[in-house]
């Protein structure tokens, strides 16, 4: 036998299998000592996370991030008599650092006010989508430079809460066309706004109708079912989408209820306790957004509809200008509402257990 010729690697005979097994331990070495690392680091770098909020005027908007966060993000004062409504959509954007426990978190709200208040509401989706791919933009013109930031700025909009005004049939033309457009660009979360002015027979009626507007019109709204990962977010995911979109009631101001304090809205009948599932479902809406889902709202943002938008725009620009020091795009199309189909790019969980040599 040639002693020249290695005998193959098991590594390399071995058929690919989509687990490895566990190599038996003689000891103990520390290895769960990564998890308190990674702990560590992501303290000292703390998080971002970034949310828009849609839908007409006096629908709670303000008030509902407010609620969310426990915290004055938005001033929900309501504007002055006989001042006219702006012809043109205005986006406002408020960033703050909020800390509790020793965790930071830079949130960045940004408010849509006036949608779909006009009489002519022909591409009123244009301003906002137009920033949520400018912001793909940004985030793309900063990673493809030679010598880039260690920590790109992440300005991207990791969910989008729309809210459905409470008419109690279904959705409407507006509400369809534009849902269409977005949730091939973020992450949308719809919810049924002021559900205080529905009793809970009209709420789930309500809401039935809307579930079947969304399956009619094939309109993916956050968790997505081709996203769950295993048999447990699976369950998880499938209780959340039964209960899209969300009625909730938004209140920054706090009462005295059988001797404890509650956020809630006072009215003659009582008072509406915007945390008691039995008045309202505000506790699943910011679960799913704070509790459960943030990073994952994060992750299908940067991998599914980041990727989408950087695919289509290196197809679009077909020869890269080199230069010494970066490497630019072609400039971005005057429209930037333009969107790549839906799921072009697929986001698909890869095993952690890949084979090594």
């Amino acid at each position: 036998m040639d002693p020249l010729r290695r005998s193959p690697s098991p590594c390399t005979s071995r058929p690919p299998s989509p687990r490895t097994p566990p190599c038996e331990m003689l000891g103990h070495v520390g290895i769960e000592a990564v998890l308190e690392q990674l702990k560590i680091k992501a303290m000292k770098m703390g998080f971002e996370f970034n949310i828009m909020v849609v839908g007409q005027s006096g629908l709670g908007k303000s008030t509902m991030v407010n609620t969310l966060f426990k915290s004055k993000m938005w001033k929900s004062t309501l504007p002055g008599l006989g001042v006219p409504m702006p012809q043109t959509l205005q986006l406002q954007s408020v960033t703050h650092i909020i800390e509790e426990n020793g965790v930071k978190l830079k949130l960045t709200v940004t408010d849509t006010p006036g949608f779909g208040d006009q009489i002519n509401n022909d591409k009123c989706w244009d301003p906002i989508l137009g920033y949520i791919n400018g912001q793909y933009e940004r985030y793309l013109q900063e990673e493809i430079l030679i010598t880039r930031q260690r920590h790109i700025p992440d300005t991207r909009v990791h969910c989008c809460v729309y809210f459905v005004p409470p008419t109690g049939h279904c959705l409407r033309p507006l509400d369809i066309e534009f849902l269409q457009r977005l949730c091939r660009t973020v992450n949308v979360v719809p919810v049924i706004a002021r559900a205080d002015s529905l009793t809970i027979e009209e709420r789930e009626a309500f809401r039935r109708r809307i579930q079947h507007d969304l399956r009619a019109h094939c309109i993916e709204v956050y968790p997505q079912k081709c996203f769950d990962e295993d048999i447990s977010d699976r369950i998880l995911n499938s209780k959340i989408r039964d209960r899209i979109p969300f009625a909730v009631v938004g209140a920054d101001q706090e009462h005295l209820v059988n001797g404890r304090c509650v956020l809630g809205r006072k009215t003659k009948w009582g008072i509406i306790e915007v945390e008691n599932m039995a008045h309202c479902e505000f506790p699943l809406l910011r679960d799913l957004l704070i509790r459960s889902h943030l990073q994952d709202l994060k992750d299908i943002t940067h991998n599914v509809h980041y990727e989408n938008y950087r695919v289509f725009r290196l197809n679009q620009s077909h020869a890269l200008p080199r230069g010494p020091g970066w490497v630019n795009l072609a400039p971005a199309p005057a429209d930037l509402t333009a969107t790549p189909g839906p799921w072009k790019v697929r986001w698909q969980a890869h095993d952690s257990s890949d084979e090594e040599c």
